[in-house]
């Protein structure tokens, strides 16, 4: 016998999309990274659709004081490639949260998102700040609420 009640799937036209600001000083990169893919993706929300972008926008700050763990600041590195033969560019993760710590972080939860027309509309609304300076005081950006584990 089936069930009376159907589930209820949110249009994106319907979903309402808060904002989010998140202080990055002191925390470590990987463990942030979830958290903003999780708030991104709309995941805590009772009205999670899976194929529909439902998430909020998030604003991070302080992105130069991000953590990394063991010896990852020498050891782990960025692989870029230009279309030339031998043109491999290898950065060392310290060298990237000096001279880019926003695209350090985007990266990090880019590789956490789906890798489709949904994951890279999700990423657009990943604003990264090395500073504790932002420009969307104007949404009113409030800190999320984190389920404890």
């Amino acid at each position: 016998m089936k069930s009376a009640t159907k589930t209820y799937q949110v249009k994106a036209a319907e979903a309402k999309r808060d904002w989010k600001l998140i202080d990055a000083s002191g925390k470590t990169l990987g463990r942030l990274a979830t958290e903003i893919a999780l708030v991104l993706r709309g995941k805590r929300k009772a009205t999670y659709t899976p194929h529909v972008d439902c998430g909020d926008f998030v604003v991070v700050v302080n992105a130069a004081k991000i953590g990394l763990t063991g010896r990852k600041l020498t050891d782990k590195k960025y692989f870029r490639h230009s279309p030339y033969p031998g043109g491999v560019r290898l950065t060392a993760a310290g060298e990237m949260l000096e001279k880019h710590p926003d695209r350090m972080l985007k990266l990090a939860v880019a590789g956490m998102l789906p890798k489709t027309t949904l994951g890279r509309k999700l990423l657009t609304k990943l604003k990264v700040y090395a500073g504790p300076d932002h420009p969307h005081g104007a949404q009113m950006p409030a800190p999320p609420v984190v389920a404890a584990h």
